[in-house]
């Protein structure tokens, strides 16, 4: 199980303890492969882009509007997080529904 997010994100470090046998990708050290955001951003669509986040509140208009795969690509962080890929399946934020399809309380 991989666990893409931040190590110094409240909601990643709660997903991590809640799942011991996941390994933390930390995606401003390691980025994300393109693969799995091309199938994050089919599954996800917008929802992947977080909106919310300061990175994003940084960005001007132009970079707003840039393709989200380049715009993930170049800011990482602006990946709404955590972003976990278990056996083949993708799982995004640390919502009730992930927990229930990851069998965790």
């Amino acid at each position: 199980m991989q666990l893409y997010g931040l190590k110094n994100c409240d909601t990643c470090r709660k997903a991590l303890k809640s799942l011991p046998e996941a390994d933390l990708v930390d995606v401003r050290q390691q980025g994300v492969p393109v693969v799995l955001l091309e199938r994050a951003l089919a599954q996800f669509g917008g929802a992947l882009v977080n909106s919310r986040s300061t990175t994003w509140r940084g960005l001007d208009e132009d970079e707003r509007a840039t393709d989200p795969l380049e715009l993930l690509q170049k800011h990482p962080a602006l990946m709404k997080r955590p972003l976990i890929e278990n056996e083949g399946e993708l799982h995004l934020g640390w919502t009730e529904k992930t927990r229930a399809a990851l069998g965790v309380a």
